[in-house]
């Protein structure tokens, strides 16, 4: 029972709000000491652990970048290019990376979108810059707020529901590999992937329209906004 404590130890860290990660590390620690393994034993274990996943590092890797693009004025440029379109508004925006993003993510290409190095520096900047473009005001809290949901919305949906068709992907291989090792049944990797493509289209369907109608509300919530500024003395 005494390597149980390390449960009480993340409890109470993310009940104080202390930093998650070196919560999880501390009771990993404590833990391990609890159950009787050697110091090396426990320093093996996290060596293996971040070797087995370092990919997950290669995120870290691109926010210097980001940060750099946006420093010297990246989302300032991705309006003024929207601002010539003259055509396109957010929905319709949004609708079109839905469709790429699904796309690549269904050949396999995965990383080449994402919430920090795609959406927030270049998406989301290009989306309230045709909201910006339609109105000429500067938007309200809220529907900033609801064009960065859409916005990161549609990154989400578009390679959640797309990277299930391409085969090699490690979703498709750990429903294979669980289903065969829990219940002994072969499964086909293929048929898995075919089988996506129906979802992936009803998913593009489905937002797609949620797109299409957010123009409209962004009108709305615009003209209600306007509406209560008119209405202050």
């Amino acid at each position: 029972m005494l390597p149980l404590i390390g449960v009480l130890i993340v409890v109470a860290g993310f009940a104080l709000r202390r930093n998650p990660l070196i919560v999880v590390t501390i009771a990993g620690i404590a833990s391990a000491l609890l159950a009787g393994m050697p110091i090396a034993r426990i320093i093996d274990a996290f060596g293996s652990g971040f070797a087995n996943s370092r990919s997950i590092s290669l995120a870290f890797m691109v926010l210097p970048v980001v940060g750099l693009a946006e420093r010297y004025g990246l989302q300032q440029r991705a309006k003024l290019l929207i601002s010539t379109a003259a055509g396109l508004t957010a929905g319709r925006l949004l609708l079109v990376y839905l469709f790429i993003r699904q796309l690549t993510a269904a050949l396999g290409l995965t990383s080449i979108g994402g919430v920090p190095q795609m959406v927030r520096p270049v998406i989301y900047p290009m989306a309230e810059g045709a909201v910006v473009r339609a109105y000429g005001d500067e938007l309200p809290e809220r529907v900033s707020d609801e064009v960065k949901a859409h916005s990161a919305a549609a990154d989400t949906i578009g390679v959640f529901f797309g990277e299930d068709i391409f085969v090699a992907i490690g979703a498709v291989l750990l429903i294979t590999s669980y289903v065969d090792a829990t219940y002994h049944l072969a499964l086909d990797a293929l048929q898995i992937a075919l089988w996506a493509i129906p979802t992936a289209i009803a998913a593009f369907v489905i937002h797609g329209f949620r797109l299409l109608r957010l123009d409209g509300r962004l009108t709305a919530m615009l003209a209600s906004g306007t509406d209560k500024r008119e209405d202050k003395p």
